[in-house]
């Protein structure tokens, strides 16, 4: 570059008048400029460049490299032939001619490299999470270019906001700033409508004002999305041993969607200074809705569960953040109808959550009794007893695996929904009459991500472990929702339901968008815990596991939704049946279950159950007569 760029800049200034020029001279002249480029280049370590990584810096020390090489070549000219031949201005064209020369490749490979990553990177923008960046300075600048340098990013920045707003309307890297952090609620709404909606927004600035991180923790918890700090470079941990932990994954990061946002205030309306009773408080959702319900100021909170650990766990954990709320714990089965029975007579509940039951498909699917006597009896235990005692509300929690059911879990729930529409209807009789009775709430949804026994927190183990991960079928699909979610679609679908009581015996559910592949979600989440699928961790394909299907409904083909006045929760016109032919039916398959008569069970099942279908989801179970 150095050799041509001499012969150039002459051309460049003297035109087609080149040609009178001798060119053995131009060429000795040429070389004397190259050798000494050489020396100098090398002198200064210049050839030590990486090009993919071409910056201000590197375009620095070009040009100062090709001044020093024209400061010892004009001396030098002028001592041989005095520069008699050579216009003087060729000397500045030369320095502009060389610097291009040499940072003109540099930048136009970065540039390839940079462009073709980011084409790569934008082919799977449908697999990366959106988010928002707070701060439009160096740190969101990097961040930015190293998603559009890795095609395998797990993030996809839609927009940034500034804190002071100077530079709100310009780019960098070509995301724009849309607006400062007042405007997120607005600016959220925008890309909400654009299909962008951010799933997190991510603070890049480390000195954000205390005053502003208040802010933005509340707009956190008010719009849905999740809030996260971009770490200092100059962090960093020590490891005694040889193995490097997994990057932490958000469980907000897989769910594909934005959060749900519900009406936090109605439900605050409905639980403030009221007595509430949760059953299976310690699992994870009966923990999640006891810290929402002692955050919302109960007059009175219960705390019942059959795990001693997990009743104690959650215990302390309200003791810890609430001191002052009142509040009992109660270690007991709700399949026991006496002990029930005198629980619900000394608390005097006004609401009651129920939230205990067996969810674990294969587990229930090996021991069908376990699953009918605490899914199918312990809710008519519950049930019973909230109607004895005049409680204002029950609350079933359901779940998808209840709609065309292809395992005893999810038929068992069936059978309690539609125990608990019958007793809904019945009591709406009651109601009419007396003006008092219990309301029966039905809350169906997908699988909740984090909770124990589903998938995430397997991934999660295995990705520990250094994988493999395991996928029962590649074409496996699931609705999902945050633990967040499912408790306020609890707590929602409660305000609604004891709002309008005209309509017995409906199923609230919530609206989750598309249902996930498995094996995206695996894949999803091997790139958010900085890893490669099928390079660094593999997926295994394992087969279905008995009493699994391929596909989960949240409806019905016979329950066509209805929306309500929350746009996230729909309702579900219920399948009922006559109250006493179905306690007849339950007390038939608790004497089954009590005595292990499994196959008298599936039978019964199969009765009452027409859409069950057992092999859809794995092995035939044989059907006694």
């Amino acid at each position: 570059m150095a050799f041509v760029s001499l012969p150039l800049s002459l051309f460049l200034r003297l035109g087609a008048d080149i040609e009178f020029y001798d060119a053995a001279g131009i060429g000795i002249a040429a070389g004397i400029f190259a050798g000494i480029a050489l020396v100098i280049f090398w002198s200064m370590h210049l050839y030590r460049g990486v090009w993919r990584y071409a910056s201000l810096n590197d375009l620095s020390a070009i040009t100062r490299a090709v001044t020093f090489v024209i400061m010892i070549f004009v001396p030098l000219m002028f001592m041989l032939n005095r520069l008699e031949w050579m216009p003087r201005s060729t000397l500045f064209i030369n320095w502009f001619v060389l610097i291009a020369l040499l940072g003109g490749p540099r930048f136009i490979y970065r540039r390839f490299k940079d462009g073709r990553q980011g084409r790569a990177s934008q082919k799977s923008v449908s697999r990366q999470v959106p988010v928002l960046l707070v701060g439009a300075g160096d740190a969101s600048e990097m961040f930015i270019r190293a998603l559009h340098r890795n095609p395998l990013a797990a993030y996809h920045v839609v927009g940034m906001v500034d804190e002071k707003g100077g530079r709100v309307g310009r780019n960098i890297q070509g995301v724009h700033v849309l607006g400062t952090i007042e405007d997120i609620p607005a600016i959220i709404d925008g890309l909400s409508q654009g299909n962008k909606r951010p799933q997190r927004v991510i603070v890049t600035k480390n000195d954000l004002k205390s005053d502003a991180m208040r802010g933005l923790v509340d707009m956190a918890d008010e719009l849905g999305f999740s809030l996260a700090r971009l770490p200092l470079l100059t962090d960093f941990q020590s490891s005694q041993d040889d193995s490097t932990d997994i990057k932490p994954i958000a469980i907000e990061d897989v769910l594909g969607r934005a959060q749900h946002v519900l009406d936090r205030a109605s439900m605050q309306a409905l639980v403030k200074d009221r007595r509430v009773l949760v059953t299976g408080a310690g699992g994870t959702i009966g923990s999640e809705l006891t810290r929402q319900l002692a955050s919302f100021g109960p007059a009175h909170l219960t705390l019942l569960d059959a795990s001693e650990y997990a009743l104690y766990s959650i215990d302390l954990e309200v003791r810890e953040s609430w001191p002052e709320l009142d509040r009992r714990t109660i270690i007991a089965d709700v399949r026991n109808a006496d002990r029930m029975s005198r629980i619900l007579a000394k608390e005097t509940p006004e609401l009651v959550f129920h939230a205990a039951a067996l969810k674990h498909v294969p587990i229930v699917e090996a021991d069908p009794a376990e699953g009918v006597l605490t899914n199918i009896m312990g809710t008519r235990v519950v049930a019973d007893c909230c109607r004895a005692a005049n409680v204002a509300a029950m609350v079933l929690i359901s779940t998808d695996k209840a709609v065309n059911p292809t395992s005893v879990m999810g038929a068992t729930k069936r059978i309690a929904e539609t125990y608990c529409q019958a007793l809904d209807i019945a009591e709406s009789v009651r109601r009419e009459q007396s003006g008092t009775g219990t309301r029966f709430i039905t809350v169906r949804f997908g699988n909740v991500l984090g909770s124990t026994g589903s998938v995430v927190p397997l991934f999660q183990r295995q990705l520990r472990a250094g994988g493999p991960l395991t996928v029962t079928h590649p074409d496996m699909k699931r609705y999902f929702m945050t633990v967040r979610e499912a408790v306020e679609l609890v707590l929602e679908a409660t305000v609604l339901g004891t709002r309008d009581s005209r309509q017995p015996g409906k199923i609230y559910v919530l609206d989750m968008g598309e249902p996930v592949r498995i094996l995206d979600l695996a894949r999803q989440m091997i790139l958010l815990s900085g890893r490669r699928p099928d390079i660094d961790i593999k997926i295994e394909i394992t087969g279905p596991r008995p009493g699994e299907k391929l596909f989960e409904e949240i409806l019905h083909d016979s329950e066509p939704p209805e929306p309500t006045e929350f746009a996230g929760i729909k309702l579900a016109a219920p399948r009922t049946t006559d109250l006493l032919p179905l306690i007849d039916v339950i007390d038939q398959m608790s004497d089954a279950a009590r005595r292990g008569a499994d196959d008298r069970i599936i039978s019964l099942i199969h009765r009452h159950v027409p859409e069950f279908q057992p092999e859809a989801g794995g092995p035939i179970r044989a059907v006694a007569s």
